[in-house]
């Protein structure tokens, strides 16, 4: 996702996924919030019934990993950055709902300790960059591997093709919520948005097929059943 200092904004129009505090409406930003906190109850619901004993650490090092590789930006342009979403990756490994509340962890503390995204704004966030994406991701994901019946290729495709639309998912929805925000007319943020997330999906897509490739040369007992994404 693009981290943009906020006094910026304006001049480069081509505004963060973070979203800073003062840039949503509050009905955009208490929709936000009523939508997260239905989607986290029902993930909290979903993983209690689901989830195994041996998952439990591996959430908190799948958090602790995408909290710290979300540390390291790479410039993109305009006087933009980029770093790992994660989401699909976490849905991938966790499956979705256990992702969306690592996700939710994630931004949470990012927002509490490192004003990366206004609290006002942090149902909104959330919603954008961990709900949404680890959905969408997972069902990308699941789709691709099923269908490519064992293919490496094939499942590294979906692998990417699954990231980058998340993040792309992700740039779209703030993109209309600060337009329905009148913050920025909907014709001049939708582009920016998606034209720079369309590069920082290309770096999500790629970091996420390398890392369920070490995950199968190292661990393969943590990818799902249907998943193939190493040889060895």
């Amino acid at each position: 996702m693009a981290l943009i200092d906020p006094s910026t904004l304006q001049s480069i129009q081509a505004p963060a996924m973070h979203i800073p505090d003062g840039f949503l409406s509050a009905p955009v930003a208490g929709a936000g919030f009523i939508l997260t906190a239905a989607a986290v109850t029902v993930a909290v619901r979903r993983t209690n019934r689901t989830l195994g004993e041996r998952s439990v650490p591996l959430m908190g090092v799948m958090a602790a990993f995408i909290f710290a590789a979300q540390m390291m930006n790479f410039p993109v342009a305009g006087g933009t950055s980029g770093h790992l979403l994660g989401a699909t990756l976490a849905a991938i490994l966790l499956g979705p709902w256990a992702a969306i509340i690592v996700m939710a962890s994630v931004i949470g503390v990012q927002a509490l300790i490192f004003q990366d995204g206004g609290l006002a704004a942090l149902g909104a966030n959330i919603f954008n960059m961990g709900v949404v994406p680890a959905l969408l991701g997972y069902a990308v994901y699941t789709t691709t591997s099923r269908l490519a019946n064992g293919r490496l290729w094939l499942t590294q495709a979906g692998a990417f093709a699954a990231a980058w639309l998340t993040v792309q998912a992700g740039a779209a929805l703030t993109a209309f919520e600060l337009a329905v925000s009148d913050t920025s007319p909907l014709n001049v943020v939708l582009p920016s948005m998606m034209g720079v997330h369309a590069l920082i999906g290309i770096g999500e897509g790629l970091v996420t097929v390398a890392a369920l490739a070490f995950v199968a040369a190292t661990r393969r007992d943590l990818l799902p059943a249907h998943a193939t994404v190493s040889e060895g």
